[in-house]
C-alpha cells in the first residue's frame, strides 16, 4: 500500500468517524444502531490484509474514543483484533464469492459487542448484558449486515485490489 492509499484510508475513516458521531449514531432501529465505521472497517481488512486492518482499527477506535469523549484504548483494542481478524478471514478466502463480506461483518458485530462488555466489565464499569444481547446485539447485527453490501462495493471502487497470484504445485515423477 502507497502513501497516498494510506492517505486516502485515513481521510475516509475520519470523515466514517464524524459521520457515524453525527447522523448515524441517532439512528436506531429497534434498539440497534448501523455501525458505518466497523462495516468499512471490515471491507477495508478482507481487501488489503491483516496489517491494514489492524493498523485501521485502532485508528478507528482512537477516533471513536476520541469523538465521543469515551476512555481512550476501549474501542481501539477491540476494533485492531477485528480488523486484523477480518484481514485473515480475507486471506482464507476467495473474493469471487459474495458471502465473506457478510460472515466477516457479522462475526466482527458480535466481536465488537463481546469486546467491549468485556473491556467495560474489566475496567470496573456497570454493564447490563442481558440488554445488550438481549435487545441490542441482533438488530445492530442485522443493520450492519445489511449495509455491508454497499459499504464493500464502495470500498472495493476505491481500494483496487490486483488479482492473486495462483501458485501451482507441479508433481515430479
Amino acid at each position: 500500500m502507497s502513501w497516498g492509499e494510506a492517505a486516502k484510508a485515513l481521510g475516509l475513516l475520519v470523515a466514517l468517524v464524524l459521520l457515524q458521531i453525527t447522523i448515524v449514531t441517532p439512528i436506531e432501529v429497534a434498539n440497534g444502531h448501523p455501525d458505518l465505521v466497523l462495516a468499512f472497517l471490515v471491507a477495508l481488512a478482507l481487501l488489503r490484509g491483516p496489517t491494514l486492518g489492524a493498523v485501521a482499527g485502532f485508528w478507528a477506535g482512537l477516533l471513536l474514543d476520541s469523538a465521543a469523549l469515551a476512555p481512550p484504548g476501549v474501542s481501539s483494542l477491540v476494533l485492531t483484533l477485528a480488523g486484523y481478524w477480518a484481514g485473515r478471514f480475507g486471506l482464507a478466502t476467495t473474493r469471487s464469492s459474495p458471502h465473506p463480506p457478510i460472515i466477516a461483518v457479522a462475526l466482527a458485530t458480535v466481536w465488537v459487542a463481546v469486546g467491549l462488555t468485556v473491556v467495560n466489565f474489566l475496567l470496573g464499569q456497570s454493564v447490563p448484558a442481558g440488554e445488550l444481547f438481549g435487545r441490542v446485539l441482533l438488530p445492530t447485527l442485522a443493520l450492519n449486515v445489511l449495509i455491508m453490501f454497499p459499504v464493500y462495493r464502495l470500498t472495493e471502487r476505491l481500494f483496487p485490489v490486483a488479482p492473486r497470484d495462483r501458485r501451482e504445485a507441479t508433481v515430479l515423477a
